[in-house]
């Protein structure tokens, strides 16, 4: 079976794309190249550019490559670019997944991986959010992807779409210095420009009502959510199901605790500059990842210093990264010092 893989060209998708490959499963790249490089792409594998918006793009790739089975996962993705120009995101995310939805009825394509996020819950109340969580997003970034999943869901009750949607939490690192995350908006590319070009890292917020008053999150290596994504296609692709699937490690540190970490790993001095919170941030964001592992047969494996050395390294890539000490309670701690 053939899989189209829409924003393959991207940071996160061409982490999917090697997977997919790695795992032997043959791809189709669509992807409109406005934030994606066509260089992350293999020579060998076909790539379509074209916007998802386009349905009679997408009508001649399905046919004309006889995709069985679509892993969907452009879009836009940051929460303040959206609380600034919402119609952008919900023209994007939601009308563009509608008309991918549309046209996957019509060529009769009845798999689907869909890339959602943990944005979907605001600022859920536990230690850990599950996936029976309420869902009350505080970004049109998180309710554009929220809207996704409802209409992923009724498409697969209405014409038998087989699903997962993936809700990522925090993504980070890279896999390959050629693939990584330089131009984005999320911590780890802002704090690696800034100590390259020898500024203070910004957080955004230190009022928050945490441990050191910034932000709890999740990180999980693009590796670990990209071998994700092989292993909901797969489940697709043997059975039917309508499912929705964290995609984290299971546990959190602040934003504060992971630029110690990068400073103990580069040598730089991560003191940050505090400005004022974004809109949209939640206080604490960390996934209960039990799920993934019943239901996928994954779990994350990566962890801290993994995620720092590799994105470390693909922005400089000629320094030496240190190993970071093990603290008892600090970010380098235990089988989950994958977050942050």
């Amino acid at each position: 079976m053939r899989w189209l893989l829409t924003g393959g060209a991207g940071y996160i998708g061409a982490h999917v794309l090697r997977a997919m490959q790695a795992a032997d499963l043959e791809v189709v790249v669509f992807d409109d190249l406005s934030t994606g490089d066509p260089g992350r792409v293999p020579a060998a594998v076909p790539l379509v550019v074209g916007s998802i918006l386009d349905g009679a793009t997408l009508r001649r790739t399905l046919g004309d490559y006889q995709i069985g089975g679509v892993v969907h996962l452009a879009g836009k993705k940051a929460v303040a670019e959206s609380v600034a120009d919402p119609l952008r995101y919900y023209r994007e995310n939601v009308v563009g997944t509608l008309t991918l939805l549309e046209e996957m009825r019509t060529a009769g394509v009845g798999r689907l991986v869909f890339s959602s996020s943990a944005a979907v819950y605001g600022t859920p109340a536990g230690e850990t959010v599950e996936e029976t969580a309420a869902t009350r997003p505080e970004s049109p970034y998180g309710r554009s992807k929220l809207v996704g999943e409802w209409m992923v869901q009724d498409a697969a009750a209405a014409v038998g779409i087989s699903s997962v949607s993936l809700r990522y939490f925090n993504v980070v690192g890279c896999a390959d210095p050629t693939l990584a995350d330089t131009g984005g908006t999320n911590l780890f590319p802002l704090v690696m420009r800034a100590l390259m070009d020898g500024a203070r890292p910004v957080v955004y917020g230190a009022d928050y009502p945490t441990r050191d008053g910034s932000c709890i999150r999740d990180f999980i290596h693009v590796q670990d959510l990209a071998e994700a994504h092989v292993a909901a296609a797969r489940l697709v692709g043997w059975r039917r199901c309508a499912e929705t699937v964290n995609i984290g490690c299971g546990s959190g540190h602040t934003v504060l605790e992971v630029l110690d970490a990068v400073g103990e790993v580069t040598g730089r001095d991560t003191t940050p500059t505090i400005s004022p919170r974004r809109p949209g941030d939640p206080v604490r964001m960390v996934a209960a990842a039990v799920k993934a592992e019943r239901l996928l047969g994954w779990r994350a494996s990566r962890g801290l210093e993994a995620m720092v050395v590799s994105a470390w390294q693909a922005h400089h890539p000629d320094s030496v990264a240190r190993r970071l000490p093990v603290h008892p309670d600090g970010p380098a701690a235990g089988p989950a010092a994958a977050v942050a």
